[in-house]
């Protein structure tokens, strides 16, 4: 099987057999082109000392992190080659996984999600959309991609809610503020004519009146952190998080905040969440039976 073959086939099962989002999908197969580009063999004889080699090749310029995602999109690969019959063995299986700490992302606190928000020029169109998506992606806990694919049909603006619709098509019901609201009523209010009919419900749009991309709200982000003043290295993904944090540092319960980010389990949300010694020390202290 030739190298081009084998990266559409196996973006076929991802997405077909497998059920994977298509930026999922991405990043498997385009880690796979990455490696078959370095190896430039036959994917049925790559042998271990081949991905160690490229892994290495790659240590300079990609995190441990980064290491670990890579080394699980060719064993991913490399199983499936094997269901097609094409290879017996998994290169990957004795190759050694990169030691990874906890990982503890960047966190807001609520003076600088609030330096943000109000940095946002409200004068144009664009600033009335963009701090209705900041104040979403803090207030709900949306992902970046659940942003984009947000419908207005989703928003329950008199109820509270919003339908969020999440990795694997899941739905769930996300509980949204006042601010939330207030925000995104005032972007309906300016918000563009849509390009066709097939952004019609589609919440946020781009000047061109087409869905805003991932790229572009990176990018929003980004800007507003500068102008804030928040001198932290921030992406959409630091509101959700600083969503959950403070969420649990003012005594959510951890179930509730797993079902609100869409968490299979509840170790994801463990892990994810970022608790200070100081409230996990106050719990214990007012739990302990001798106090």
């Amino acid at each position: 099987m030739d190298s081009l073959a084998a990266i559409r086939e196996y973006g076929y099962y991802l997405r077909m057999e497998r059920k994977k989002s298509p930026n999922t999908v991405a990043a498997y197969t385009g880690d796979v082109a990455d490696f078959l580009d370095f190896y430039k063999g036959d994917v049925a004889a790559a042998a271990t000392a081949d991905v160690e080699a490229f892994i290495l090749d790659r240590s300079g310029i990609l995190s441990k992190r980064s290491q670990a995602r890579v080394l699980s999109s060719l064993s991913s690969f490399f199983g499936w080659l094997i269901l097609e019959g094409e290879r017996k063995d998994n290169p990957c299986d004795n190759v050694d996984r990169p030691k990874l700490g906890r990982y503890l992302p960047e966190v807001l606190s609520v003076e600088e999600v609030e330096a943000i928000m109000n940095s946002v020029d409200l004068r144009t169109w664009q600033g009335v959309r963009d701090r209705a998506i900041l104040e979403i992606l803090y207030g709900s806990g949306l992902r970046v991609s659940e942003a984009c694919g947000l419908l207005i049909s989703h928003v329950y603006a008199e109820e509270g809610f919003v339908r969020v619709v999440g990795k694997g098509d899941k739905e769930r019901l996300v509980p949204m503020g006042g601010m939330a609201v207030d925000a995104f009523s005032a972007y309906l209010a300016v918000r563009p004519v849509p390009a066709s009919p097939e952004f019609d419900d589609i919440a946020f749009l781009n000047r061109f009146g087409r869905s805003l991309s991932r790229i572009s709200i990176f990018n929003m982000v980004k800007r507003q952190a500068l102008v804030a003043g928040v001198n932290k290295e921030i992406s959409p993904h630091t509101f959700r998080h600083s969503f959950a944090t403070h969420l649990i540092e003012n005594g959510a319960d951890l179930r509730v905040v797993q079902e609100m980010l869409g968490h299979e389990s509840i170790l994801t949300t463990e892990i994810y969440t970022h608790i200070d010694s100081a409230t996990w020390q106050a719990e214990v202290l007012k739990h302990h039976p001798r106090r």
